[in-house]
C-alpha cells in the first residue's frame, strides 16, 4: 500500500515552507524594463521572470479567432515540469495518462489525434500512431505562453477538429538578461531527482539571441492492483464471491532524465526581419514493472501448489527518444505588402527495447513454465516543410492574405519480436529453489524473430490558402478558405516474398470564418465556423495483415481511408473584470463525418476452427476486421473560465482562477451509441494565489478533477475514473533577483481506476459472454519540489 502522507515527507515540506516564509526586511524594489526594438512593448527582463511582481492571469486576445492566451506567469508558481503539466490548468484539456503524468492532451476530451499541437505556430512530428504529439516532451521552462485556439483558420493546416494548442517558446525579443534554476523533486518512494536549467537572452551583433538548457529528472513510482473475475456484475450481482479468478499486485516505476535545449537568433530591420531557431529534447527513460499473480483476493504466499503464487512477471522497457526542430523565417515589407517565407525541418526518433520474462506455477506441482520475450521497436518521423505567405493592404484596415504550404513527411517503423519458452525442470519437488526474479532464467533467443513488422510511409502535402481580415470600430473579422491536397505512399516490407505497396490521393476544401465584436469596453462576443479534418492513424493505413490483433480476430490495414471531416461552430462571450480579470463562457459543436471504425470484412480469420463439418454449431469463427469510413458523430459542450484579482473587493493582491467544461458527444459503433472513446463528461480546475508584497511572500493552491470516461472497441470495454489532484506552493522572494519556492503536488494521492470488460470475439461481446472482467486501480503518492531561481 502507498503511504497516504509519510511523516518524513511532511517534515521535509514543512521545513522548506517555514524557511522560505520568513518576512523580508525590505520590500521588493521596482524592476527596470528594456525597450523592445520591434515596438511590441517592453522586453521581459530576467528579473521579472524570476521575481514575479504580480499574479498571472489569462490574457484577452484581440485576434478574430477565439484564442485563450496564458503567459508563463500563469503557470510558473506551481512549477510544472512539462507543457502537459502546465495545460492541466486551462479549460477543456483532459488526459488519460498514468497517474501524475500528462502526455497526450485531449482538447474537449477527444482523443489526442483530434487536437493540433503547434510549437511556435508550426507543426512538429510526434511519433504516435494517431499523429499526436506528447506534451511531456516539452519542458515547461521553455514556454513563453500557451494559446488555446478554439476554432480554425485558413492560415494553419486543418488538422484541428477539437482545436489547436500552440506552445510559444521564448525568443530573444521576449527576454533581456539571464537566470539559472536549480532544485530537486522528492517522491513518495524516497527518490530524489534533480531539476536544473539556465536561460539567457540579449543583444548579439545586429540582433538578439536567446539560449536555454535544461536537465529534468523524471520519476513516477506507482502501485497497481488488479482483480480478475470470470463474469461481471451486470450478469451476476454476487460475482465477487462466485467468479473470482486471480489477483495481480504490481509495482510500476518510470525513471529517467530529460535533456533539452533551445535557441533563437533574430534580426529586426527596417524592411526585413530574420529569425532562426530550434529546440532539442532527449528522453532517456526506463519503465520497470514487476507483477505477482495470486489465486486469492488478499493473501500472499509462495508458489503453487502449496502456496498461492500463480506467476511472477518482470517487464522492463528502455526508452531512448530524440526530438528536434529547426526553423528559419524571413519577412520582407515592400511596396506590394509583406512577404513571409518559412522553412522548417523536424525529426523524431524513438528507440525502445522491451523484455518480458514470466514463470508460471500450477496446482499439480509439475515443472513451472517459463516464457521470455524481447521486442525491439524503432520509429523515425522526419518532416520538411515550407510556407510562403503574402499580405496585401486593401485599405480601410482590410488585408488580403494568400499563401501556400508544402510538407514532405517520411515515417519508418520497425518492430522485431522474439519469443521463447519451455518448462523449467528441477523444481517440481522443491519450489524453494525458485529464483528471486524471472530475469535470472533468461536464455539466448532463436536467431529468427517470431514477428517482424517493417513499414515505410511517405506523405506529401501541397496546400493553398487565402483569407481576408479587417477591423472596423469594435468589430474584428476574418474569412478564408484552405485547399489541402495529400498524396500517401505506404509500403510494408514485413514479408520479403510479398512486399505490399499502395498509394492514395485526396483533397479537402476547408472554409473558415471568425468575428469578434466589442459590445462595450468590457463586453465582447465571439463567433466562429470552420471545416476541419483528421487524417487516418498510421497503423490504420498500413496494408499488412496482423493476426489476433482484435481480440481473437485479425486486423487488415486500409491505405484507401479518407480523412474524417468536421464542421464546427464556437460562440462565446467575454467580460473584462477590474484591472486584469476576464470571465468567459463558450459553446462549441462539431458535426463529424466519415468517422473511421473497424468493420467486419466477412473473411474468416486465422484462428477460425470449423470443427465438425456435419455440425455448424461446432464451428469457432473469427474474422478479418478492417478500418473503414462508415460513421458520423457529434461533439458539443459548454466551457466557462474565470481569471481575475479581487481588487474590486479591496484585495488587489489576491488572484483567483477557475474553469469548468461540460463535455458530451455521440457516435454509433458496432454495438450502438456511445461517446467518443475516452471523453470525460466534465473537467474543472479552481485555485487562488495570494501575494504579500511587503513580506516578499506568495502562496496558493489549485484543485483539479475530471469526470469518468468510457472506451469501447471490439473485444474490450473500459470505464476509467480519476481521483482529484491538489497542488500547493509557498514562495519567498529575496530582493529583485532571487526566488525560492516549495511546491507539493498530487497531495490527494492520485488514483486511476479502470473496469475492463473483455470478450473473445464480437459475438460474445454482443451476448455479454465474458472472457474476463477486471478491476484495476493505480495509485501514486505526493511529490514535493524545492526550486530556486537567480537572475543575472
Amino acid at each position: 500500500m502507498i503511504r497516504s502522507f509519510s511523516l518524513q515527507s511532511a517534515a521535509v515540506f514543512a521545513l522548506a515552507t517555514a524557511m522560505i516564509s520568513v518576512p523580508a526586511a525590505a520590500q521588493d524594489a521596482p524592476i527596470p524594463v528594456a525597450e523592445d526594438d520591434r515596438g511590441d512593448g517592453p522586453i521581459t527582463t530576467s528579473e521579472e521572470i524570476v521575481v514575479l511582481g504580480s499574479v498571472g492571469y489569462r490574457n484577452r486576445s484581440d485576434e478574430a479567432e477565439p484564442v485563450l492566451s496564458y503567459d508563463s506567469e500563469f503557470f510558473q508558481r506551481f512549477e510544472p515540469l512539462t507543457a502537459g503539466d502546465a495545460l492541466k490548468r486551462v479549460p477543456s484539456v483532459t488526459f488519460l495518462s498514468d497517474v501524475i503524468e500528462s502526455d497526450g492532451a485531449r482538447l474537449r476530451g477527444l482523443p489526442p489525434g483530434y487536437t493540433q499541437i503547434l510549437i511556435d505556430g508550426e507543426r512538429v512530428p510526434g511519433g504516435q500512431d494517431d499523429r499526436s504529439f506528447f506534451l511531456d516532451r516539452i519542458p515547461a521552462e521553455l514556454i513563453d505562453r500557451v494559446e488555446i485556439v478554439r476554432s480554425s483558420s485558413a492560415r494553419r493546416t486543418g488538422d484541428a477538429v477539437a482545436g489547436t494548442i500552440n506552445i510559444q517558446l521564448r525568443d530573444g525579443y521576449e527576454l533581456d538578461g539571464g537566470y539559472v534554476r536549480a532544485g530537486a523533486l522528492y517522491f513518495d518512494d524516497e527518490e530524489l531527482e534533480p531539476s536544473l536549467g539556465a536561460v539567457y537572452g540579449g543583444a548579439v551583433g545586429p540582433g538578439r539571441l536567446l539560449v536555454g538548457v535544461n536537465l529534468q529528472g523524471r520519476h513516477n513510482p506507482k502501485k497497481k492492483l488488479s482483480l480478475r473475475y470470470g463474469d461481471s456484475p451486470e450478469n451476476d450481482p454476487n460475482f465477487a464471491a462466485d467468479e473470482f479468478d486471480n489477483r495481480e499486485v504490481q509495482s510500476d516505476t518510470r525513471d529517467g532524465k530529460d535533456y533539452s535545449a533551445n535557441a533563437t537568433y533574430e534580426i529586426e530591420g527596417d524592411t526585413t526581419d530574420f529569425r532562426i531557431g530550434g529546440f532539442y529534447v532527449r528522453t532517456d527513460r526506463t519503465e520497470t514493472e514487476r507483477s505477482f499473480e495470486y489465486e486469492d483476493e488478499t493473501a500472499e504466499t509462495g508458489p503453487l501448489p502449496d502456496g498461492l503464487l500463480a506467476s511472477d512477471n518482470s517487464n522492463i522497457n528502455n526508452i531512448d527518444q530524440e526530438n528536434y526542430s529547426l526553423d528559419a523565417r524571413i519577412k520582407h515589407r515592400w511596396s506590394l505588402g509583406e512577404t513571409t517565407l518559412r522553412v522548417g525541418y523536424a525529426r523524431f526518433d524513438d528507440k525502445q527495447r522491451e523484455t518480458e520474462n514470466e514463470i508460471a506455477f500450477n496446482d499439480e506441482g509439475d515443472d513451472p513454465e517459463f516464457e521470455q520475450a524481447f521486442t525491439a521497436t524503432d520509429a523515425t518521423d522526419k518532416e520538411f516543410t515550407t510556407k510562403l505567405e503574402h499580405e496585401f493592404e486593401l485599405g480601410n484596415d482590410i488585408q488580403l492574405v494568400v499563401g501556400g504550404y508544402y510538407q514532405n513527411k517520411k515515417r519508418n517503423m520497425s518492430i522485431l519480436a522474439f519469443e521463447d519458452g519451455d518448462e523449467f525442470p528441477g523444481l517440481e519437488d522443491d519450489y524453494d529453489q525458485f529464483v528471486d526474479n524471472p530475469d535470472d532464467l533468461v536464455a539466448p533467443f532463436p536467431a529468427d524473430p517470431e514477428d517482424v513488422s517493417l513499414s515505410r510511409l511517405k506523405e506529401r502535402r501541397l496546400d493553398g490558402f487565402a483569407l481576408v481580415q479587417g477591423k472596423s470600430g469594435g468589430l474584428t473579422w476574418e474569412a478564408g478558405v484552405r485547399y489541402e491536397t495529400t498524396k500517401l505512399d505506404v509500403v510494408d516490407f514485413s514479408d520479403p516474398d510479398d512486399i505490399l505497396a499502395q498509394d492514395k490521393k485526396y483533397e479537402k476544401l476547408l472554409p473558415s470564418a471568425s468575428v469578434k465584436f466589442d459590445l462595450t469596453a468590457r463586453d465582447r462576443i465571439t463567433a466562429s465556423v470552420a471545416r476541419t479534418n483528421r487524417r487516418p492513424d498510421f497503423n490504420f493505413v498500413s496494408p499488412a495483415l496482423l493476426e489476433e490483433e482484435v481480440a481473437d480476430n485479425d486486423f487488415l490495414g486500409n491505405p484507401q481511408l479518407d480523412p474524417e471531416t468536421a464542421w464546427g461552430v464556437d460562440v462565446g462571450y467575454e467580460r473584462r473584470i477590474g484591472r486584469t480579470g476576464v470571465v468567459g463562457v463558450n459553446f462549441f459543436y462539431r458535426d463529424v463525418k466519415d468517422l473511421i471504425e473497424l468493420t467486419n470484412t466477412g473473411e474468416l480469420g486465422s484462428e477460425t476452427d470449423l470443427g465438425d463439418p456435419n455440425d455448424p454449431d461446432d464451428d469457432e469463427l473469427t474474422f478479418i476486421y478492417q478500418p473503414q469510413n462508415v460513421g458520423d458523430g457529434k461533439v458539443y459542450g459548454v466551457e466557462f473560465d474565470l481569471s481575475t484579482d479581487l481588487g474590486f473587493l479591496g484585495l488587489p493582491d489576491t488572484g483567483i482562477f477557475g474553469n469548468i467544461s461540460w463535455l458530451d458527444s455521440e457516435i454509433t459503433d458496432f454495438a450502438g451509441k456511445r461517446r467518443f472513446n475516452g471523453q470525460s463528461d466534465y473537467v474543472y480546475n479552481i485555485g487562488f494565489i495570494q501575494d504579500i508584497p511587503s513580506w516578499g511572500v506568495a502562496f496558493g493552491a489549485t484543485h483539479r478533477k475530471q469526470g469518468a470516461a468510457f472506451d469501447r472497441v471490439i473485444g474490450e470495454e473500459i470505464r476509467t475514473s480519476y481521483g482529484a489532484d491538489l497542488e500547493i506552493f509557498v514562495e519567498k522572494r529575496f530582493g529583485k533577483k532571487f526566488t525560492i519556492r516549495a511546491v507539493g503536488s498530487n497531495l490527494l494521492n492520485g488514483a486511476k481506476r479502470e473496469a475492463f470488460n473483455k470478450f473473445d470475439n464480437l459475438a460474445d461481446q454482443a451476448e455479454r459472454d465474458f472472457d474476463e472482467y477486471e478491476l484495476e486501480s493505480e495509485k501514486a503518492g505526493p511529490v514535493f519540489q524545492i526550486m530556486a531561481r537567480y537572475a543575472f
